[in-house]
């Protein structure tokens, strides 16, 4: 194995929290009509469309055509969208600028709305910390097809035995094990660092 210089973090569940729910429990002041609401109607397979680079008014029209008596509900998915946002995912930042520090660069790979991640990142002093970023909506690419980890490769020109990736979907972490880059699923920042330290050699 070459040694590492890469580290390539994915963003929500990894560095920071968002979670649908955050708005919607709110929103109905009630937590089995939001889960109920979330398992039918704006379902992470519609909200992946705009990940991969629909336009929010395109996504948010449609599915209100094929559901019209949740119009205001189905709105609120995007105009109230930072809503959705929690906090840092505890110990992650802290251990990315330590990684920084020994010398590692550090890449983003993220499936993202090209219009909604520009609301939140000057947000998380954390997202100044990269080196490099791709999002999946300004790509019209998704996790975890092998074009948008090319993107990143190519772009940066980054060499995949010289580099890990770290994302908390499981299929995305095969994905990147596929085109020849090291991949870890995370579990939390103190099973990362251990990881890194121990299974893969890292020094910081």
């Amino acid at each position: 194995m070459k040694p590492l210089k890469n580290i390539i973090f994915d963003f929500g569940g990894v560095l920071v929290d968002w979670n649908p729910r955050y708005l919607y429990d709110k929103y109905f002041g009630d937590e089995e009509r939001s889960e109920w609401f979330l398992n039918n109607i704006c379902l992470y397979s519609w909200n992946l469309q705009m990940d991969g680079g629909k336009p929010f008014a395109e996504g948010v029209s449609e599915l209100q055509a094929q559901h019209p008596e949740w119009k205001e509900a189905i709105a609120i998915y995007h105009t109230r969208w930072v809503e959705m946002m929690g906090g840092e995912v505890e110990g992650t930042a802290d251990l990315l600028r330590r990684l920084k520090a020994a010398g590692y660069k550090i890449y983003g790979l993220t499936n993202w709305s090209a219009e909604t991640f520009p609301m939140i990142r000057d947000t998380y002093p954390v997202f100044g910390e990269f080196d490099g970023i791709v999002v999946s909506g300004e790509e019209h690419l998704l996790k975890p097809d092998a074009a948008i980890y090319r993107c990143l490769l190519d772009r940066y020109a980054l060499t995949p035995a010289e580099s890990i990736f770290i994302d908390d979907n499981e299929a995305n972490v095969a994905a990147a094990l596929d085109l020849g880059l090291e991949a870890h699923r995370f579990l939390g920042a103190t099973e990362l660092e251990r990881s890194l330290r121990e299974d893969y050699g890292l020094e910081f």
